[in-house]
């Protein structure tokens, strides 16, 4: 589900898939806190569906599942994975961490990698289709077609417009707004039918601000125009980068990073893909 990409980073992803070493451990040896530990941080609480129950331990979610994949590929069995919590802004400051990665949804951006390390990314975020429990019951569908007679809505500064324009072409011109919040308010007012966001945002969205929130579907990543990716951060200069790298690369090339999308954030979510 990532993109092509090409040139100095494909270089980077085929040099990696040898660092690991049969996933025996000694990429990491002498580069983590705690000398056979690996030491991950998550958020404080840390939420559904990235996290279950706020349990990592658990490995349930899907940051929670990718983080013991990473610690497996890079040596570290579950007994020695330990967990921290920082808040989302603390962790992304620069200057010295008391994790050696941190996993909570952090959008690789510019102006973040000037002040910590990020890995390749281990998401990339599709788009969701955000409604009311009563537009789903009233009979909408998860599928382009049944996307087109809905009443849409959106800022109009946002890359929502070119897939509306250009994937759903709806039969009614949608309303544009100055920003979310009126957008989610005239969703709530019965004024539109459903309006589209980042999936993370849209879950957060249909859960805790939109009464009756549902999501409809989501859009396979690469019908995004620049979708976010998510990274695991680390402290700037983190010499285990090269390791987290190559982790990453062995689950995407492996097919199992995909599956463990699948189980998390399509099955789990019960958000279809829309086709």
């Amino acid at each position: 589900m990532m993109k092509l990409i090409a040139g100095p980073v494909l270089a980077l992803l085929f040099s990696t898939t040898s660092v690991l070493a049969a996933g025996d451990g000694t990429c990491a040896k002498g580069k983590t806190l705690t000398e056979g530990t690996l030491t991950i941080a998550t958020g404080n609480p840390a939420y559904y569906p990235w996290v279950m129950n706020d349990a990592p331990e658990s490995g349930e979610g899907f940051e929670a599942a990718v983080a013991y994949a990473i610690a497996e590929k890079m040596g570290f069995d579950q007994d020695n994975v330990t967990w921290v919590r920082t808040s989302f802004d603390e962790a992304i400051q620069p200057g010295a961490k008391n994790f050696d990665f941190n996993m909570q949804q952090y959008s690789i951006t510019p102006e973040r990698e000037e002040m910590v390390d990020f890995s390749l990314p281990y998401y990339t975020s599709a788009m969701a289709v955000l409604t009311t429990q009563n537009v789903v019951d009233s009979g909408a569908e998860a599928t382009l077609d049944g996307l087109k007679d809905l009443k849409w809505g959106a800022v109009a500064t946002t890359t929502a417009i070119p897939m509306l324009n250009d994937v759903i072409q709806p039969s009614s011109e949608p309303l544009l707004y100055n920003d979310n919040a009126d957008v989610n308010a005239a969703i709530m007012a019965g004024q539109i039918d459903a309006a589209i966001y980042d999936l993370p945002t849209a879950l957060y969205l249909s859960a805790v601000v939109v009464e009756s929130g549902a999501l409809l579907g989501q859009f396979p990543p690469g019908q995004s125009e620049s979708p976010d990716q998510f990274g695991v951060l680390m402290e700037e200069g983190n010499a285990l980068k090269e390791c987290v790298n190559a982790a990453i690369t062995e689950l995407t090339e492996s097919g199992e990073l995909a599956a463990i999308e699948t189980q998390w954030l399509s099955e789990a979510t019960g958000v279809p893909v829309i086709e």
